[in-house]
């Protein structure tokens, strides 16, 4: 019965105040009724008035009056604490699983209206209290709490106000249509080795380009007899070759198969690990899956089309490799 009623209000509140990026707060969109604190004033007042009516005391009538218009002018001021107020989405930062996505909500004020005391949160997350006053534009930042990876929708904001009195409180619950990404929670999966890294097909390539130096290595069958440091050699030391900075490059494929028999999941998140550790380094490093190849490359945007990738996998359309997107 109660999961009933909650989907009937939910869907009542889906036509009333429809999802959208940017909503401002106006008498459709209020709901305003009086708080604990509210009730127990409304209590006393009455208490007052059989008091007067019952001793015939003129003082009494004044006071339960008195009291009672500022109850009136209370419901006003905190209607209006929320009316005109625009509350945009902002940016959705994405997070690993168990960790907590931030989410960018901007309040914008109306003319030179002031608001005082804004409240805002999602149910079960930490509350934050904001006042738009001299800004007009204020951004505020939530988080809320990851579950598994996939893609996280943010359910409706609850926006609040008890401003000025605390007597009555004036809410609304919005729906911003904010979702982030959320990568796998990443799990040891022990060093890329140069042989683990060119498993199944993949391939660490000498890049042309500038030839900078860029230091010694010790000597492997193939390598090109001109980058040998024959002077190391003379001197005794160890055959050394010469590395530069367009060889020093590599590229590495994280590959599904790398951990061939175990669970998707884990498989992910093993991925996950691989590609932090790799973006910390100077190397170009791509990612095969089944149906998804991206191409190697380095840098803040291919690390997150990378994790994007792991964190959606199986839920969203396929990505298609394009190495413009590089």
């Amino acid at each position: 019965m109660k999961r009933f009623i909650r989907n009937r209000y939910l869907q009542w509140l889906d036509r009333r105040i429809p999802a959208a990026r940017e909503i401002t707060l106006n008498q459709r969109r209020i709901f305003i009724f009086p708080s604990r604190q509210g009730l127990l004033f409304a209590i006393v007042i009455l208490a007052v008035l059989i008091a007067a009516i019952n001793y015939e005391n003129n003082l009494a009538y004044i006071l339960a009056f008195w009291l009672s218009s500022l109850f009136v002018v209370a419901i006003l001021h905190t209607y209006s604490n929320l009316s005109g107020l625009t509350i945009k989405a902002g940016k959705a930062k994405a997070a690993f699983a168990g960790e907590d996505a931030e989410y960018n909500i901007l309040l914008s004020r109306n003319g030179k209206r002031q608001y005082h005391g804004i409240q805002l949160r999602w149910p079960n997350s930490e509350e934050i209290v904001e006042d738009v006053c001299k800004q007009q534009e204020r951004a505020a930042r939530l988080f809320l709490r990851t579950k598994k990876r996939g893609r996280m929708h943010a359910k409706r904001l609850l926006v609040e106000s008890y401003y000025p009195l605390g007597l009555l409180r004036a809410w609304s619950w919005v729906d911003l249509d904010m979702s982030s990404v959320v990568y796998p929670k990443p799990v040891a999966a022990g060093t890329l080795t140069r042989a683990f890294a060119q498993h199944n097909e993949g391939e660490m390539l000498e890049q042309h380009g500038a030839e900078d130096f860029y230091g010694f290595r010790n000597y492997v069958a193939g390598d090109s007899l001109k980058h040998v440091s024959w002077r190391s050699l003379a001197k005794g030391q160890a055959l050394q070759t010469k590395q530069f900075s367009a060889s020093a490059d590599r590229r590495i494929w994280l590959d599904w198969d790398f951990f061939e028999g175990e669970a998707q999941e884990l498989r992910l998140s093993k991925l996950c690990f691989l590609a932090l550790e790799l973006s910390k380094g100077q190397d170009e490093y791509g990612l095969r899956m089944p149906d998804i190849e991206i191409a190697p490359g380095r840098g803040d945007a291919h690390q997150e089309r990378i994790l994007s990738a792991l964190g959606l996998y199986g839920f969203e359309n396929k990505l298609e490799n394009n190495e413009d997107q590089r």
